[in-house]
């Protein structure tokens, strides 16, 4: 018998501790078993079992070694097989409120994937991954956990924003102080409650006027669109609109950028199709 059939065997019988029900497993007679063992003890030098049919000291390292040999060809074979299935099952996934304006390129991966069923849960709160049994989250900022792999899906900017017809009414800004006279639309944190920054190079006014508040971004884009006042926002959450014309950009120059968008996902060697594809698929669409 091959090498690495012998290793089965064994593996096998150590584990039963009998060649006959190791020999029923594999099909051949107890006799067989037993002179498989003997022929890898006699090839390794070294006696395995005692005739008790428990592992010698030399029997038991052995076995370690085996089951990692065991393992690994198991998980080629898994992940060869995974290359041919097409990715399929429930994808649950969890983003933040801001992540209701992905579903465009969400919507075009539901398309491109028929067979994998979303589970979306949109919030702010930070997911414990693995305990809540989420396959992918995606957040800003670092984070920094070692079962989990990561990967950025694209850099992020905000932008101050308003209509044309508010920009006429109230003027146009060119500092952080001249914000003192306007009316300013703020993103609260469900989490906290703590209203968003508004990220100025320097540290700008702590006061602004607060005439609006939200803890969704879709609100303060209506009501800037409408011409209530200036809000702040991620410029992806308003690209479409500045592109119109139903939003203008003011004081550029004043804004730092804020940050990253990251997806995560429990390590593992060999992800899931379902998982890999939605994570590719991000990367390459989220910010194109």
């Amino acid at each position: 018998m091959d090498h690495f059939g012998a290793l089965g065997i064994f593996i096998q019988a150590a584990e039963f501790r009998s060649f006959a029900r190791t020999g029923q497993q594999f099909g051949i007679s107890s006799s067989a078993v037993g002179k498989t063992i003997a022929r890898l003890e006699d090839r390794l030098g070294v006696r395995l079992f005692h005739r008790s049919i428990t592992l010698t000291p030399e029997g038991a390292m052995f076995l370690e070694r085996c089951r990692r040999i065991a393992d690994e060809f198991e998980a080629a074979e898994l992940e060869l097989a995974r290359t041919k299935a097409a990715p399929r099952g429930k994808l649950r996934v969890s983003l933040p409120l801001a992540g209701m304006l992905f579903m465009p390129t969400i919507i075009a991966f539901m398309k491109s994937y028929p067979e994998i069923e979303l589970d979306l849960d949109f919030t702010d709160r930070l997911v414990d991954v693995i305990e809540e049994g989420f396959d992918a989250v995606v957040r800003t900022g670092e984070i920094s956990d070692s079962r989990l792999m990561t990967r950025t899906l694209g850099k992020f900017s905000h932008r101050i924003v308003g209509s044309g017809e508010y920009l006429a009414r109230m003027g146009v800004p060119t500092t952080s102080q001249d914000l003192r006279r306007h009316f300013c639309l703020h993103h609260k944190y469900p989490s906290s409650g703590k209203l968003e920054r508004w990220p100025f190079r320097t540290d700008g006014p702590l006061d602004l006027p607060v005439s609006s508040i939200a803890s969704t971004l879709e609100p303060l884009i209506y009501m800037a669109e409408s011409g209530i006042g200036l809000a702040c926002l991620p410029l992806f959450t308003v690209r479409e609109q500045l592109r119109s014309g139903r939003l203008i950009s003011v004081m550029e120059e004043e804004l730092a950028d804020v940050g990253a968008f990251r997806i995560l996902w429990p390590a593992n060697r060999y992800p899931a199709p379902k998982i890999q594809v939605f994570v590719d698929y991000m990367a390459r669409h989220l910010f194109s």
